[in-house]
C-alpha cells in the first residue's frame, strides 16, 4: 500500500495517494476531478478554489490534521488582499499535500465539462526511455588537429557514454557552436538512442549541466475520445493527463460510419485526418500549458489506436478496412517523425505506433496485451477492452487469440432514449428493490443515492440529466433481477409487473427510472433502449464465445475488463446481462485504461517495443465477420443472460426470475420470444 498521503475529493468521492508537496490542483487533474483553472496553476485566475476539511472522517477512514496542507503562502495572501478569498478557502494550485486530507470542490470551482474517463493507471514500469540526457565534456578545437565541433561531440558521447554512431540534423548544427562555447565545452545532450531502423540521434543540446527534464506523450487515440499522458522521461512520472472528444465524431459516431464517409466524399478521408491531427496537437498544447512546460520539450510520442483510427491518423484512406478481407496498409509498428503527422512539438521529435494485430484488431489491443500480458498468465484469462469497437484477447502461456466485435456506441450512452456520455448529472449506478420495484440511483458528481437525505441539494447544480453507459447496464440488469424485464428483453406492463413505474409506450412498455421535476423531464428505460444494449452485449459476448470455441473451452478462469468504460462496469450486472462469459464474480476485475497503460509502458521502456512486436506476431487472429458460428452465438446471446449457455456460476449467486411478457403482439424482440418458446 502506498505510504503517500491520501487525498479525497468531495462531492465526487474520487481519491488517490500523492507524494508530499503535490499541489491539490495537480492531484485533482490526475484523478479527473472537475476543478477549474484558466491560468495553468499560476495563482492568477483563482478559479481553482477549494475548501479543506479537518477532523475525523469515519466514512472515508481518515483523520485530517490541521497541517494536512501546506501553509498559506504569499500568492494566496496577495489574492486575498486584492479580491478576497471566502473564509476557509485555499487556492488549489498553491496548497500542497502534506498529509491525508479531504478536499471539497465548491460548485463555482467546477467546470462541469464532460468527464473523459481515461487516466494513467498505476503500474510498475522499468524506466528505460528511448530519449535520455547525457552530460559530456567536449575537446576544444585545435588548429593542429582540425575537426568539426559535431565530430568532437560525437566522439565524446562514444568515449564517455559508449553511444556509437550518433547522427545529427541541420537543426542541431545551427545551434551547436553557441551552446558549446557558452558552456565552456561542457554540454548536456538529449539523445534518441535509436532502434532497428534508425541510428542514435542528437535531439537537443544545452550549454553546461541541464537540470531540467525532457518529456514524452503516451496517447490512446480512440474513436470517441483522445486521451494523453505527459510523462517526465527522466523520472517516469505522469506530469499531466487530459483528454478531449475525438473531433472526428462529427463525421460519424462509429468506425464504419467514418469509413462510409470516406467512401461517399472524395475528400472525406483527408477531412478526418486533418480533424484528428488538429485535435491531438491542440490536446498536446493544453497538457503542456497545464504542466507549465515548454511544448517543444516533448521529444517522443507513442500512439495506440484501432485500425480505422490508425489509417485516418496516418492519412491513409480506410476504404479497404470496410470490406473483406479487411486489409491493413501495414500492420507493423511504425517509427516516424512527429512532423509527419503535423504535431508541433520538438522539431526532431519521434513518434512510435504499436503494431496492429489484424484488420479490425488494432494497436490499442496490442497495447492492452502489453499491459495485461495474457501470454504470461498461468490461468486462462479473457481480456475485453470495451468501447465502440470491442477488442477481445483470450489466452495464457500456451498462446493468445484475438478478435474484435462491433458493439457500437450504445455502451457509451448513444442510441439510448435518455442516454448521454459520462458527465456530471448522468445516472451511473442503479438499484431496484425486487419487492417494491422502486429504483434508487447515483449520479456522477455526488456520493449520495437518490433516496438519501441531501441528494436534491447535492445535485442542485448538475441536476439529473440522463443515463450513461454504466448506468443503463445496471438499470437493465436490475430490471431483469427484479422481474420487470424477461429474458428475451421485453418489459412487462404495469399489471404484469405490479408497478405503475412500468407504463405503455406505443406497442411495448417502458420503465420510469426517475420522475423528473419542473426543470427536467423524467428518465425512462424503453424497450428500444434494451434492444440497443442487447445488440451491443450480444456482439461482445459472441466475440468472446468464438475465441473460447477456437480454444475448445467452455469457461475461463478470470475476466479483465479494460477501457475507460470497462473500468466502471459492475461485474455482476455485466454477467446478468450476459455481456461476458460465466465466471466467479471475484475473478472479474477492471484494468482501467489498459491501452493507455500499454502506451505508457512503450513510451518509458524501449525494450517493451520489441517485446510487443514479438508478442503480436505470435497472436492468433480471428476475424468474426467470416466466422459462421458468430451469428449463432449472437442470436443466443441476445437473451439475458443467454438462451443457450446456462451460466451456472451466476445463477448460484443471483436469483433470476423467469417471467414471460410475450403476448404475441408487436415485433419487439421477436427472436427472443421465439427462443423462449423453443426452450418451453
Amino acid at each position: 500500500m502506498s505510504q503517500d498521503p491520501l487525498v479525497i475529493f468531495t462531492p465526487s468521492g474520487k481519491r488517490g495517494h500523492f507524494p508530499v508537496g503535490t499541489p491539490i490542483l495537480t492531484a485533482a487533474r490526475q484523478l479527473g476531478v472537475d476543478l477549474d483553472s484558466v491560468c495553468g496553476g499560476r495563482g492568477i485566475c483563482s478559479k481553482c478554489q477549494i475548501t479543506p476539511s479537518f477532523g475525523e472522517f469515519p466514512k472515508h477512514g481518515v483523520t485530517v490534521s490541521e497541517d494536512a496542507l501546506s501553509e498559506w503562502n504569499k500568492v494566496e495572501q496577495r489574492y486575498d488582499d486584492i479580491r478576497g478569498l471566502p473564509k476557509g478557502r485555499r487556492l488549489g494550485c498553491q496548497a500542497t499535500v502534506q498529509g491525508d486530507v479531504v478536499v471539497d470542490v465548491p460548485p463555482e470551482s467546477q467546470v462541469h465539462k464532460q468527464v473523459v474517463r481515461k487516466r494513467a493507471e498505476a503500474r510498475d514500469i522499468t524506466l528505460d526511455p528511448v530519449v535520455k540526457l547525457f552530460y559530456v565534456e567536449v575537446e576544444e578545437p585545435d588548429m593542429h588537429e582540425p575537426s568539426g565541433d559535431l565530430e568532437r561531440l560525437v566522439i565524446a558521447l562514444e568515449e564517455q557514454w559508449e553511444i556509437k554512431g550518433v547522427r545529427a540534423d541541420l537543426h542541431i548544427l545551427s545551434t551547436l557552436q553557441p551552446c558549446l562555447r557558452k558552456g565552456e565545452w561542457k554540454v548536456t545532450v538529449a539523445v534518441h538512442l535509436g532502434d532497428e531502423e534508425n541510428p542514435p540521434r542528437i535531439m537537443h543540446v544545452w550549454p553546461g549541466y541541464h537540470e531540467g527534464a525532457v518529456y514524452g506523450m503516451a496517447v490512446d487515440l480512440g474513436s470517441t475520445t483522445i486521451a494523453a499522458h505527459l510523462c517526465d522521461m527522466t523520472t517516469g512520472d505522469v506530469v499531466a493527463s487530459s483528454g478531449l472528444m475525438n473531433p472526428q465524431i462529427r463525421f460519424g459516431e462509429d468506425l464504419m460510419s467514418r469509413v462510409s464517409y470516406s467512401m461517399m466524399n472524395s475528400d472525406g478521408a483527408q477531412e478526418m485526418t486533418d480533424a484528428v491531427r488538429e485535435g491531438m496537437d491542440a490536446l498536446f498544447t493544453q497538457i503542456a500549458a497545464d504542466a507549465e512546460i515548454d511544448k517543444h520539450l516533448i521529444m517522443d510520442v507513442v500512439v495506440v489506436c484501432n485500425p480505422v483510427m490508425h489509417h485516418l491518423f496516418l492519412g491513409i484512406d480506410p476504404f479497404e478496412l470496410g470490406q473483406a478481407p479487411f486489409a491493413l496498409a501495414t500492420s507493423d509498428a511504425l517509427r516516424l517523425r512527429a512532423t509527419d503527422v503535423d504535431l508541433t512539438i520538438h522539431p526532431l521529435a519521434r513518434l512510435y505506433m504499436l503494431p496492429c494485430i489484424a484488420g479490425h484488431v488494432g494497436a490499442d489491443a496490442a497495447a492492452v496485451a502489453l499491459s495485461e500480458a495474457p501470454d504470461k498468465s498461468d490461468d486462462l484469462v479473457l481480456v475485453v477492452d470495451v468501447g465502440t469497437n470491442a477488442e477481445i484477447l483470450l489466452g495464457d502461456k500456451n498462446g493468445v487469440l484475438a478478435c474484435s466485435s462491433p458493439t457500437g456506441p450504445a455502451f457509451e450512452g448513444a442510441q439510448i432514449s435518455s442516454g448521454q456520455r459520462a458527465a456530471p448529472g448522468a445516472i451511473e449506478r442503479v438499484e431496484i428493490d425486487p419487492v417494491t420495484k422502486e429504483p434508487r440511483f447515483r449520479v456522477i458528481g455526488s456520493d449520495l443515492w437518490s433516496d438519501e437525505e441531501g441528494f436534491d441539494a447535492a445535485t442542485a447544480v448538475t441536476g439529473v440529466t440522463g443515463i450513461c453507459g454504466s448506468g443503463i447496464i445496471e438499470a437493465i440488469a436490475e430490471m431483469r433481477m427484479a422481474g420487470l424485464v424477461d429474458a428475451g428483453g421485453l418489459i412487462g406492463s404495469s399489471e404484469q409487473t405490479g408497478t405503475d413505474r412500468c407504463f405503455a409506450d406505443g406497442r411495448t412498455n417502458a420503465y420510469r427510472l426517475w420522475d423528473g421535476n419542473e426543470d427536467q423531464k423524467p428518465i425512462t428505460v424503453t424497450n428500444a433502449d434494451i434492444r440497443a444494449i442487447q445488440m451491443a452485449k450480444a456482439a461482445l459476448y459472441s466475440g468472446a464465445r468464438l475465441l473460447m470455441d477456437k480454444r475448445e473451452v467452455d469457461h475461463v478462469d478470470r475476466v479483465v475488463l479494460a477501457g475507460a468504460f470497462g473500468a466502471h462496469i459492475s461485474a455482476k450486472h455485466a454477467m446478468v446481462l450476459g455481456m461476458i462469459p460465466d465466471c466467479e464474480l471475484d475473478k472479474v476485475t477492471s484494468a482501467g485504461n489498459a491501452a493507455g497503460t500499454g502506451a505508457r509502458i512503450a513510451l518509458l521502456n524501449r525494450a517493451a517495443r520489441a517485446e510487443i512486436e514479438d508478442t503480436v506476431r505470435k497472436i492468433t487472429k480471428i476475424e468474426t465477420a467470416v466466422e459462421e458460428k458468430f451469428q449463432e452465438h449472437f442470436v443466443n446471446a441476445s437473451a439475458m443472460p443467454n438462451s443457450s449457455d446456462p451460466f451456472p456460476i451466476l445463477r448460484s449467486v443471483v436469483q433470476l426470475p423467469d417471467p414471460s411478457f410475450n403476448t404475441g403482439g408487436g415485433d419487439e424482440d421477436g427472436g427472443g420470444r421465439r427462443r423462449r418458446r423453443r426452450r418451453g
